[in-house]
């Protein structure tokens, strides 16, 4: 009878099983006293599930690229920034068996080409939940593409923007770019997975860029961090579009002798959006995106 008594204090002191699963690079956190084992995904795998249970995810898909600018005498022209990669989030009752995670890359930039719209970045997936890819940035007279956030507007000539208020393919993902504007000759920034990527009119007076909207925060990994920034607009001379919070790259400007900045890789910001000047401008690239899924350990 000794030995039973023991053997039911030890099964009511043991915390009933949990998941157990391998797959991305795996770390242990705390939060608030609760163990939480983390896998993130930087690349395609698969996540093998043993025991199951609940997780909780996050799936951030590639950021579209910014668009790059044309060359020659007119220099009033600004290209829109990337849109941010989809940003979708919850909780998913895994089994034990193989899920493939896949994880968007960002939409490249042309190393040369000029006058062209950003490539859209690819989608990422968990469950068979998918996050779209960010939208392209606008070239001048050519429309941003729409995807999890859209990519902002370009200037369609001196005096009149281009439409870059594309939205995006599902609201829950993200929000839409930014218009390009004429009279400010600047680009529009690109859509980010928390706001709207903006206008240059939103950001004050000047031949400046429309800044990137913001990303998502999440503390999934034990650290609040944003993902899914949208890429700031190009500018003639004035402020560059800044890139949103969550990776989201920074626009160039026509008087500058240098390219955009891409969206971060692992939150899938997306890329700064050129400017024409003498030379072709380069855009950034959108940066991929990522997948993580926790569970209590």
């Amino acid at each position: 009878m000794l030995g039973v008594g023991l053997g039911l204090t030890t099964l009511r002191g043991r915390a009933p099983a949990g998941v157990e699963a391998t797959g991305g690079t795996v770390t242990d956190i705390t939060v608030d006293g609760v163990a939480y084992k983390v896998h993130t995904f930087t690349v395609s795998d698969d996540f093998v599930v043993t025991r199951g249970g609940t997780v909780e995810y996050l799936i951030v898909a590639g950021g579209g690229a910014g668009a790059n600018s044309g060359s020659g005498a007119v220099t009033t022209w600004a290209q829109g920034g990337g849109g941010a990669g989809g940003v979708r989030y919850g909780t998913f009752s895994a089994s034990s068996t193989t899920y493939p995670i896949t994880v968007g890359a960002g939409g490249a930039a042309s190393a040369s080409e000029a006058n062209v719209v950003g490539d859209s970045g690819d989608a990422s997936s968990a469950f068979g939940i998918e996050s779209a890819g960010g939208g392209g940035g606008a070239a001048q007279n050519f429309a941003a593409t729409s995807g999890g956030s859209g990519g902002g507007g370009a200037t369609g000539s001196a005096t009149s923007g281009a439409s870059g208020n594309i939205p995006a393919t599902d609201p829950a993902q993200g929000n839409d770019g930014g218009n390009g504007e004429g009279a400010r000759r600047g680009g529009g920034g690109g859509g980010g997975a928390g706001s709207a990527g903006q206008s240059p009119s939103q950001g004050g007076a000047g031949y400046r860029g429309g800044k990137g909207g913001d990303g998502y925060q999440s503390s999934i990994t034990g650290v609040a961090t944003y993902y899914g920034g949208g890429g700031g607009g190009g500018a003639h001379d004035g402020t560059i579009g800044a890139g949103g919070l969550g990776g989201g790259g920074d626009g160039c400007r026509s008087t500058d002798n240098t390219v955009a900045e891409s969206g971060t890789d692992g939150l899938g910001g997306g890329g700064g959006g050129a400017a024409t000047a003498a030379a072709v401008r380069i855009a950034g690239s959108g940066g991929d995106g990522v997948v993580v899924i926790r569970y209590a350990a």
